[in-house]
């Protein structure tokens, strides 16, 4: 198996450490070193069958990225150079975190624009979770009933957050096979 691509948008590295930790858990043999999204390309994320893709929310559901005030480049800038590209044959698992008391209204909608994006490029989508044990309004990462991928609270639950993650990737691992 080609190692997982692990490629991550942050601006504070709470997303980078999480990546970090899910690299952790599925070792070096499996697993490529992450990296932030703003020193990828397109190409960098085709070399991999399968992709970790993480992200947090900014504000009103958006990606992070120049306009809400990160420093540098990040998905909002990174997703339209997906535009005429394959992603037919690659497996995509998208992880997000956002703050469910602060933000009730766009609880990790960010992990949605990921979702759409690998989606029309047609990968195929793995990693949905069940939204019990959140306490938000809204999410524009809820397709279906459920979140489109594992959704991380850092700041309200992040005692959660080992136990999830290991779960998460238990069940993503089997959908590989």
């Amino acid at each position: 198996m080609a190692k997982i691509g692990i490629f991550f948008g942050t601006d504070t590295g709470n997303t980078r450490r999480v990546a970090k930790d899910i690299a952790g858990l599925l070792g070096s043999g499996l697993a490529a070193k992450p990296v932030n999204i703003r020193n990828a390309d397109v190409a960098d994320l085709l070399s991999h069958d399968i992709l970790i893709l993480g992200a947090p929310t900014y504000g009103d559901g958006e990606l992070p990225g120049l306009a809400t005030g990160n420093a540098t480049e990040s998905w909002a800038e990174f997703l339209p150079k997906l535009e005429g590209h394959d992603f037919t044959g690659k497996t995509v698992a998208i992880y997000g975190l956002g703050n469910q008391k602060s933000y009730p209204d766009d609880f990790v909608s960010a992990m949605y624009y990921l979702y759409d994006a690998f989606a029309q490029c047609g990968a195929t989508l793995i990693g949905a979770c069940s939204p019990e044990g959140y306490s938000f309004k809204l999410s524009k990462a809820i397709v279906e009933g459920r979140f489109v991928g594992l959704a991380l609270d850092q700041e309200n639950q992040k005692d959660l957050t080992s136990k999830r993650l290991a779960e998460w990737l238990s069940a993503i691992q089997a959908a590989w096979v």
